[in-house]
């Protein structure tokens, strides 16, 4: 019973953690593929996206030229902070 309730509290938890990402969609035609990665453009834009295999999910068949609905999520890989700007010592006449 208590393993019942650990793995039902982990699914939700999850469920909770996935439902803050936004997801997002572009449609387009496949210019290079990859096994690790799959570029698309949409009129004169370019879309670069990483595939990791593993988590992927999907039937798709990467060929160049052919039309594909990616679905994908912004994450963040690093944040730094911006060098804050001293104002210019101003001048005397």
């Amino acid at each position: 019973m208590i393993c019942l309730l650990a793995a039902l509290s982990l699914a939700l938890s999850g469920m909770v953690f996935a439902a803050g990402s936004k997801t997002y969609q572009i449609t387009g035609t496949v210019i290079e593929a990859t096994g690790s990665k799959v570029t698309v453009e949409r009129g004169a834009e370019r879309f670069e996206f990483d595939i990791d295999p593993a988590t992927v999910k999907g039937s798709a068949e990467l060929k160049v030229g052919s039309t594909v609905t990616v679905t994908y999520m912004m994450s963040v890989t690093k944040i730094e902070a911006a060098a804050s700007r001293l104002p210019s010592p101003q001048s005397s006449p």
